[in-house]
C-alpha cells in the first residue's frame, strides 16, 4: 500500500521542480532599467485603483520601493526572486532584487508583488547604506492587508516602513517578507 503513495510523492515533487525549472529563469532574467520602471508604474498603478490607504500613504512616504513581480516557488525548501525600483517623489532613484529562502511545509509556484512605503529619512537612509537590508533587521516594518487598508490612516502611522501587497497568481499558501533580503542592483539602461 505505501508504494503508490511514495510514487504519487515523487510525481507531485516532480512536477513541482519542473514548475519552478520553468518560472526561475524568467524571473531572474536581467530586466533593464526602462523594463524595470515600466513594470513599476503599471504595478502602482493597479496599485493606488484598488487601495485607497496606498494612495494616502504615497503622500507622506518619502520613498516607495516597489517589487512588481516577485516569483516563488518551492517543496519544503523554497526561494523567491524579483527586481524593483525605489521612487523618490515619483523618480526612479535606485534599482533592487529580492531574494528569499524557506525551508518548512510549503509546496507550490507563485508570483506576486509589493510595495514597501518608506515613511521615514531614518528608514530610507538605512536602505540606502545597507549592502543588502534583510527585512526583519533593522527598521519596523508593517503589513498592511485588505483589513487594515479599510480603517488605516496616516494621521496613526507608528512604524518606519509600510508593505503592501498585490497581483497574487498562483498556489502556494502565504505570503511573508520575513528573512527576504533587498539588494541594489545595477540594470542595462
Amino acid at each position: 500500500m505505501r508504494e503508490p503513495r511514495v510514487r504519487i510523492g515523487f510525481v507531485v515533487a516532480f512536477a513541482l521542480a519542473l514548475a519552478i525549472a520553468w518560472a526561475a529563469p524568467r524571473a531572474v532574467e536581467a530586466a533593464s532599467a526602462k523594463e524595470i520602471d515600466a513594470a513599476v508604474d503599471e504595478a502602482l498603478k493597479n496599485l493606488y485603483a484598488s487601495t485607497p490607504a496606498a494612495v494616502e500613504l504615497a503622500k507622506v512616504a518619502k520613498g516607495i520601493l516597489v517589487f512588481p513581480q516577485v516569483v516563488k516557488g518551492g517543496f519544503i525548501v523554497g526561494a523567491e526572486f524579483g527586481n524593483g525600483a525605489l521612487r523618490k517623489q515619483g523618480v526612479a532613484s535606485g534599482y533592487y532584487n529580492t531574494v528569499g529562502a524557506s525551508y518548512g511545509f510549503q509546496a507550490g509556484v507563485e508570483s506576486f508583488g509589493y510595495a514597501l512605503f518608506f515613511v521615514t529619512d531614518t528608514a530610507l537612509a538605512y536602505l540606502d547604506k545597507s549592502e543588502g537590508w534583510q527585512v526583519g533587521v533593522g527598521p519596523s516594518l508593517t503589513v498592511i492587508d485588505e483589513g487594515v487598508a479599510k480603517s488605516f490612516s496616516t494621521t496613526t502611522l507608528k512604524d518606519d516602513i509600510y508593505a503592501f501587497f498585490f497581483d497574487q497568481k498562483g498556489l502556494m499558501g502565504g505570503i511573508s517578507l520575513q528573512g527576504s533580503k533587498i539588494t541594489r542592483i545595477t540594470p542595462d539602461p
